[in-house]
């Protein structure tokens, strides 16, 4: 199966899941995460907004506030990725594709050694991972490259193998439920 081929069948499956379904794993990763050696760790959750069917991220990263960590969520300006730092998670509109964006532009994240949370369609133990297709985290993570990882998933986006390009760039740790 070819990459367009993968990421239609997990958009499907994705598709096919109910809202009850979704809620109760994104809150058994939520305790996973918070259960994890590179969460405990980091004083900076660079976190995403879910889109779609992704893992509720929101309260994962409400969790993190209320725990002292800062919080900074990704803005797509053009080519390049930014983490903006939020305090509140609601300061929050439509941009790139659709996806929740903060509204405003700063302040901007600066925390190499931030915990970086990955979405994505597909992944396997090597945590090699099957993004959306506009490359923003990898470029990313090739401009810092010292942030720990971890990506979230449901149990159905975990494969044996995927296959990599040169320019891919592994997580540290991949959670799934």
């Amino acid at each position: 199966m070819n990459k367009k081929e993968l990421r239609a069948a997990i958009r499907a499956k994705k598709r096919a899941m109910t809202p009850e379904e979704i809620e109760e794993r994104s809150a058994q990763l939520g305790e996973l995460l918070a259960r994890s050696p590179a969460y405990r760790q980091a004083d900076t959750v660079y976190g995403y907004l879910p889109y779609n069917q992704e893992v509720r991220t929101v309260p994962m990263l409400e969790r993190a506030l209320r725990e002292g960590k800062r919080v900074a969520v990704p803005k797509v300006y053009g080519e390049e990725m930014r983490f903006i730092y939020l305090t509140d998670l609601t300061k929050v509109a439509k941009g790139y594709s659709g996806i929740p964006e903060p509204i405003e532009d700063g302040p901007v994240a600066e925390d190499v050694h931030a915990l970086v949370l990955m979405p994505g369609l597909a992944f396997d133990r090597q945590g090699h991972r099957i993004g959306y297709g506009g490359g923003f985290y990898d470029k990313f993570l090739a401009r810092e490259p010292e942030h720990p990882t971890v990506a979230l998933c449901y149990d159905f986006q975990m494969l044996p193998e995927l296959e990599t390009e040169e320019f891919d760039i592994p997580v540290d740790t991949v959670l799934w439920a």
